[in-house]
């Protein structure tokens, strides 16, 4: 079975703090096989991630954490920007342009500025015919999120719709990365997009982070890659 952590971010993120470097050295050193970086509104990171992987013996997806009209959209398998701020629909329509697909991160999640599809959207965009070929998944444990109930609720919209499942870290530090896994049939890139169209994958959690360590662990470490931060974004 491989191991993968879909919802990774770093220093292209306005949030993030890791280098890209450090996220695939991390990556390999607790044994994913597949990761995705998924900057908000930023794919530079994710480009550079799937370039240099080969040599950590890991496969990167690149993509990107959407800001759509309604609510954040992790688009995967994608190489060039989408614009921000569309409606779901005209979003993952995007997507599919570009051969991608698309999972929901953290569906109806609130707190910390945090921008959720929620349960009527998601509801709404499942039900149109043919949608699921490009929207394959919902993130229904986000091992970072502070409103635990979000991934509750996650997992029900999952089970109704009968839509894949994944688990993720929404890491944000080196640390946090592996804290929520999807665990897939193979090893490879392809066997888990095949496992997400088959509906074969299973979640995985890590140990459970306090609120107070998520928000210390990160405002530590964002304080102190200021330096990291404005060099990714003068690139």
């Amino acid at each position: 079975m491989g191991l993968a952590d879909l919802h990774l971010h770093t220093i292209y993120s306005y949030d993030g703090t890791a280098p890209v470097v450090s996220v695939l050295e991390r990556a390999k050193d607790i044994g994913l096989d597949v990761i995705a970086i998924t900057d908000h509104d930023e794919i530079r990171g994710a480009l550079i991630a799937a370039e240099r992987a080969p040599k950590y013996g890991i496969e990167v997806i690149p993509g990107i954490e959407i800001t759509t009209a309604e609510g954040d959209l992790l688009a995967l398998n994608v190489t060039q920007k989408i614009e921000r701020g569309l409606s779901l629909l005209k979003t993952v329509r995007a997507v599919r342009e570009q051969h991608g697909f698309c999972i929901a991160p953290h569906p109806t999640a609130t707190g910390m500025g945090m921008k959720s599809l929620s349960w009527h959207t998601l509801s709404e965009a499942i039900r149109i015919p043919g949608l699921t070929n490009t929207l394959v998944a919902i993130e229904t444990y986000n091992a970072t999120t502070l409103d635990r109930e979000g991934n509750h609720y996650a997992d029900l919209l999952a089970d109704r719709y009968h839509i894949s499942k994944v688990g993720n870290s929404d890491a944000h530090i080196l640390d946090a990365i592996g804290l929520g896994m999807t665990e897939f049939p193979g090893s490879t890139a392809d066997e888990l997009k095949t496992a997400l169209r088959k509906g074969t994958t299973t979640v995985r959690r890590g140990k459970e982070w306090g609120t107070v360590k998520i928000l210390g662990s990160w405002f530590a470490k964002y304080s102190a890659s200021v330096t990291h931060r404005f060099s990714a974004a003068a690139q």
